[in-house]
Protein backbone atom coordinates (compact mmCIF):
# COMPACT_ATOMS: atom_id res chain seq x y z
CA UNK A 1 0.00 0.00 0.00
CA UNK A 2 1.45 3.33 -0.98
CA UNK A 3 1.07 6.05 1.65
CA UNK A 4 2.53 9.52 1.88
CA UNK A 5 3.35 10.70 5.41
CA UNK A 6 5.56 13.34 6.96
CA UNK A 7 8.24 11.77 9.19
CA UNK A 8 10.61 13.29 11.71
CA UNK A 9 13.93 13.18 9.84
CA UNK A 10 16.06 13.11 12.99
CA UNK A 11 14.01 10.25 14.43
CA UNK A 12 14.15 8.33 11.14
CA UNK A 13 17.93 8.76 10.89
CA UNK A 14 18.44 7.53 14.45
CA UNK A 15 16.10 4.58 13.89
CA UNK A 16 17.94 3.67 10.69
CA UNK A 17 21.26 3.81 12.54
CA UNK A 18 20.01 1.69 15.44
CA UNK A 19 18.33 -0.92 13.25
CA UNK A 20 21.00 -0.85 10.55
CA UNK A 21 18.38 -0.31 7.86
CA UNK A 22 19.20 1.61 4.71
CA UNK A 23 15.92 3.12 3.60
CA UNK A 24 12.97 4.88 5.19
CA UNK A 25 10.72 2.11 3.91
CA UNK A 26 12.85 -0.54 5.65
CA UNK A 27 12.90 1.30 8.96
CA UNK A 28 9.15 1.97 8.92
CA UNK A 29 8.42 -1.69 8.11
CA UNK A 30 10.82 -2.75 10.85
CA UNK A 31 9.14 -0.44 13.34
CA UNK A 32 5.66 -1.66 12.43
CA UNK A 33 6.76 -5.29 12.74
CA UNK A 34 8.26 -4.60 16.17
CA UNK A 35 5.05 -2.86 17.24
CA UNK A 36 2.87 -5.78 16.16
CA UNK A 37 5.16 -8.33 17.85
CA UNK A 38 5.15 -6.33 21.08
CA UNK A 39 1.37 -6.08 21.17
CA UNK A 40 0.96 -9.79 20.41
CA UNK A 41 3.39 -10.62 23.24
CA UNK A 42 1.44 -8.36 25.59
CA UNK A 43 -1.81 -10.11 24.62
CA UNK A 44 -0.22 -13.48 25.38
CA UNK A 45 1.12 -12.26 28.73
CA UNK A 46 -2.38 -11.09 29.62
CA UNK A 47 -3.57 -14.69 29.26
CA UNK A 48 -1.12 -15.98 31.87
CA UNK A 49 -2.85 -17.10 35.02
CA UNK A 50 -6.30 -17.39 33.48
CA UNK A 51 -6.41 -21.20 33.65
CA UNK A 52 -6.98 -21.45 29.89
CA UNK A 53 -4.43 -24.22 29.38
CA UNK A 54 -4.21 -27.42 31.39
CA UNK A 55 -1.07 -27.14 33.57
CA UNK A 56 -0.22 -30.75 32.67
CA UNK A 57 -0.29 -30.01 28.92
CA UNK A 58 2.99 -31.10 27.35
CA UNK A 59 3.55 -29.27 24.08
CA UNK A 60 6.72 -31.29 23.44
CA UNK A 61 4.78 -34.56 23.57
CA UNK A 62 2.11 -33.18 21.24
CA UNK A 63 4.71 -32.02 18.73
CA UNK A 64 6.52 -35.35 18.90
CA UNK A 65 3.25 -37.18 18.25
CA UNK A 66 2.48 -34.89 15.31
CA UNK A 67 5.88 -35.53 13.74
CA UNK A 68 5.36 -39.29 14.03
CA UNK A 69 1.83 -39.16 12.56
CA UNK A 70 2.10 -39.80 8.77
CA UNK A 71 -0.93 -37.89 8.13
Amino acid sequence: MRTNIVLDDVLIEEAMRLTQTHTKKEVVNHALTELVVRYRQRALRDLVGRDLIDPDYDVGAVRAAMSRDPG
